[in-house]
């Protein structure tokens, strides 16, 4: 008989139990070591995440060169290169008119005429007077020559001598006066034709058959008892009146251009040049009457009427430009907030030059190299760090395109 032994003895019971809680213990310290270590990385993430918000976003843009013009917006009032009224200078009554608004008419055309007979009989009455002295002057100048015979001579006295040829001589300055008496009533007689003045356009016609019209005579500055009967202009050039406030009384000046806008031709432009300006300010609105140019040939452009006149005034470019956002109005005075190599804001002083509605000259604190914050906010400090904002480099400044310009109106 044989008996087989079991040499591996199962282990005592009570080693399981130290085994487990072995494994437990090595369970639990790696759940805490691991909180510890999302713990430390949510502490990290959050640390860097506070420290990017605490550093501003901001978008830069550095200065550009200014536009190459500068337009000037002004309303001005057209007039005709010539404009006359015409009044009668012989009184009567309309006869005809010949030209009504709007007929082209050249010099010497005849407008109206006028029937006036006060002045036909004067006319009359003052050959009929020059007949009269011529007549009294041949005889005294007969008598004077008869008299002159007999000087020296027993039978006449030279006072008397001299008497009969001062009469004669008397009678021929009456001639004379009488000559251009008539001289003066023939020149009234061609008042009765209403002419054009010079080459142009009938602007008005202020009369018709059968109105009776006052001769102007010295009245027709004054205006007086005498009615204006027709207006001429001149068309084939306007002339056009602009009020220039005094902040821009440098521009005006030889080569100065500019282009007009009229109401009744939208989307058309015409070209005006300047001619002259009054060199004095009317003390009430501190503006100068400026004069410009417009060729009209083909007479689309009216007297009277308004117009929106563009200035063209010629800048500086090397006048660096930047954008109104970008300027902070401070104590200190206009600053700007410009970026160095850090990524560090330094505030500048600057002086500003004209202001183009969306962009505004700096005249001194910037160059072109310069990084300067867009709408920078009022918090911002000097010295404190940012980022740039990527894919973004500002704002376009639009003036800094070649040959491009920026508005001004008024």
């Amino acid at each position: 008989m044989s008996i087989n032994i079991n040499r591996e003895a199962p282990l005592p019971a009570r080693v399981r139990p130290r085994a487990w809680g072995l494994v437990a213990a090595l369970a639990v310290a790696g759940v805490v070591a691991l909180g510890m270590i999302q713990r430390h990385r949510n502490l990290t993430e959050l640390t860097q995440v506070a420290n990017e918000d605490a550093t501003p976003m901001v978008q830069v843009v550095s200065p550009s060169p200014g536009p190459a013009t500068r337009t000037l917006t002004l309303p001005g009032n057209i007039r005709a290169w010539y404009s006359a009224p015409i009044y009668a200078q012989v009184s009567g009554y309309v006869r005809r008119w010949n030209k009504d608004y709007g007929a082209t008419v050249k010099a010497g055309e005849v407008l109206a005429t006028i029937d006036a007979p006060a002045v036909d009989e004067q006319y009359q009455s003052a050959q009929a007077d020059l007949d009269v002295a011529r007549t009294r002057y041949n005889l005294a100048q007969l008598t004077a020559q008869r008299w002159l015979a007999l000087a020296g001579t027993q039978a006449v006295a030279q006072q008397d001598v001299d008497v009969k040829v001062a009469d004669a001589a008397a009678q021929k300055a009456q001639v004379r006066a009488a000559e251009h008496e008539v001289a003066r009533y023939r020149v009234l007689e061609g008042f009765r034709n209403i002419v054009a003045p010079f080459d142009g356009v009938v602007t008005a016609r202020s009369t018709d058959v059968g109105n009776y019209v006052n001769a102007a005579g010295v009245d027709v500055g004054s205006r007086g008892s005498a009615d204006e009967l027709f207006t001429v202009a001149n068309i084939h050039e306007m002339r056009v009146f602009v009020s220039v406030p005094q902040d821009y009384a440098a521009i005006l000046k030889p080569g100065l251009t500019a282009t007009l806008s009229l109401p009744q031709f939208p989307g058309r432009e015409f070209k005006a040049s300047f001619q002259t300006a009054a060199n004095a300010f009317d003390p009430q609105t501190r503006t100068v009457i400026a004069e410009l140019l417009v060729p009209n040939p083909d007479r689309l452009i009216w007297p009277g009427a308004y117009a929106s006149v563009h200035l063209n005034v010629p800048l500086d470019r090397s006048t660096l430009v930047v954008p109104e956002q970008a300027l902070l109005f401070r104590a200190e005075g206009m600053q700007v907030a410009v970026v160095d190599a850090n990524d560090k804001v330094h505030l500048r002083n600057v002086k500003l030059g004209l202001n183009f509605g969306k962009t505004v000259q700096v005249l001194e604190g910037v160059s072109a190299t310069d990084r300067i914050v867009m709408s920078p906010s009022a918090g911002l400090l000097d010295g404190q760090a940012v980022h740039i904002e990527p894919g973004e480099n500002g704002v376009a400044v639009a003036s800094a395109a070649p040959g491009g310009h920026a508005e001004v109106a008024r």
